[in-house]
């Protein structure tokens, strides 16, 4: 066996021992078990405390112990009388939803992906594609969730990419979150910008009811369309539409950005805001080329060839990709901005 068949064994290995990982994650998080752990728990307290049986809750806290996910906080070699703690960082990348280290979120991606594979599997075979709805809840909630502590925490500093469309909202004015999902987006420009109307659309009815919910829940008056962007147009001029990870989804991309376009005022911008990927493909890639292509053929792809025809872009929306559609769209100009917006990069786009 060679050095390279040894390394890529020991990578497939590890692969998997991560993968278990992230579905105990997302066992945590969908049992509340984490909650529960806040304080130290024996696994007859934890079983209580969340409602499973106390042998999968002895196995499971064992497991998250061993994989360094929770602390013991009272050691015994009794089994039952062992406790288990979630540390004040853990709770927040686990369960903390706004804290910008929660990256939990990712498990139930992943987990939500895990129970389509048949049909991501039959749509290899036939060259069709999944419905975005056919991911289902755990994936809906999963890709809300990890977007949003960074719309919570950076969104309003990344309108900045259009500085005197930023500045104008700050006065007034009309905007539209296109693509808005779970809402979190919307809900935190509403909040950052009191004088601007501000409206969610998406066409995704799941999607919509979890944004309307989210919004009432948080106490911030904000509307939302379940619509697509050829209605932009009839509810505009609007001075912003943002397109937040989501253009790379969309089957018809030109098309909606053209719709946008329609729908600014003489003045207006669209920001587009989505990976942040190399600007050419290269073999082999980093870690978030890894990541975004490994979304990209087990939900991105699919999702889009749902539809037809598709522009079948997948996840891995490169800048030359961004600026031939805007222009098939009939913008003008293209500004790539310089502000650091973690997995994302910011486009402007003006007529």
């Amino acid at each position: 066996m060679t050095n390279q068949d040894i390394a890529l064994e020991d990578r497939i290995v590890s692969a998997a021992t991560a993968a278990l990982e992230l579905l105990s994650i997302h066992l945590g998080r969908r049992l509340g078990l984490y909650q529960a752990v806040t304080v130290p728990r024996t696994p007859g307290e934890l079983a209580a405390a969340a409602g499973i049986h106390e042998r999968y809750a002895r196995e499971w806290l064992e497991q998250q112990a061993v994989a360094g996910l929770v602390d013991v906080a009272a050691p015994s070699p009794k089994w039952d009388e062992r406790s288990y703690v979630l540390t004040d960082h853990h709770t927040a990348v686990l369960i903390d939803p706004e804290h910008p280290a929660h990256v939990a979120p990712l498990a139930d991606m992943f987990a939500g992906i895990a129970g389509v594979l048949d049909d991501v599997a039959a749509a290899y075979r036939t060259g069709g594609g999944v419905p975005y709805a056919e991911y289902g809840t755990i994936f809906r909630n999963g890709q809300a969730g990890i977007n949003r502590p960074a719309f919570t925490h950076d969104l309003v500093s990344w309108l900045q990419a259009v500085p005197d469309v930023a500045a104008r909202l700050a006065e007034g004015g009309k905007l539209a979150d296109l693509g808005c999902g779970a809402g979190w987006s919307t809900i935190a420009l509403a909040t950052a910008l009191p004088h601007t109307e501000v409206i969610g659309y998406d066409s995704d009815p799941a999607s919509i009811a979890d944004a309307a919910a989210n919004a009432a829940e948080r106490g911030v008056d904000v509307a939302f369309e379940l619509a697509d962007a050829s209605a932009l147009e009839a509810h505009g001029p609007f001075d912003l539409v943002v397109i937040l990870e989501a253009l790379h989804d969309m089957a018809r991309p030109a098309e909606v950005l053209a719709a946008a376009r329609r729908a600014l005022a003489s003045d207006g911008a669209v920001l587009v805001a989505d990976e942040k990927v190399a600007d050419e493909f290269t073999s082999q890639g980093d870690e978030l080329e890894r990541m975004m292509y490994g979304w990209s053929i087990v939900h991105c792809l699919p999702a889009a060839l749902a539809e037809s025809p598709s522009a079948a872009i997948g996840t891995v929306i490169r800048p030359a990709m961004v600026e031939a559609l805007a222009a098939e769209a009939g913008f003008s100009a293209v500004h790539v901005s310089d502000i650091d917006a973690g997995f994302f990069r910011l486009y402007g786009l003006r007529v």
